[in-house]
């Protein structure tokens, strides 16, 4: 079983975006902020990421640069979900080393597509 960690500050997002992935046979972690990932990364690195941009103490953004950077930070599969739409940051995220870019509101049509699209499916 693929296990993913969903980092979104939004226990709501997190508790959808888990119910879909465990339907997609996902084994998943979750984390409210990019410093809590980093910390379940240290501790056992995932086969996915679902992340958000905008969250306290570390954003998305922040948290993908320095993933990158750790050993082993280069296997996940990055996928961004957040509300920032616009080119200049969707350049960024795929610049920084995200995998696929989601928009959100999201549903389970979406994250089968893009985990498909990035061959985590």
């Amino acid at each position: 079983m693929k296990s993913c960690l969903v980092v979104d500050d939004s226990r709501v997002v997190r508790k959808v975006a888990r119910k879909i992935l465990e339907e997609l046979s996902f084994a998943c972690t979750e984390a409210e902020d990019g410093r809590q990932a980093m910390e379940v990364c240290q501790a056992a690195m995932p086969d996915a990421i679902l992340l958000d941009w905008n969250m306290p103490v570390m954003t998305g953004i922040e948290f993908l640069r320095r993933l990158r950077k750790m050993a082993g930070g280069d296997r996940p599969k990055v996928v961004f979900c957040t509300t920032e739409n616009d080119l200049a940051h969707i350049q960024e995220a795929l610049s920084a080393g995200a995998n696929e870019y989601i928009m959100k509101p999201f549903d389970s049509d979406i994250i089968q597509t893009k985990f498909a699209q990035v061959g985590l499916i």
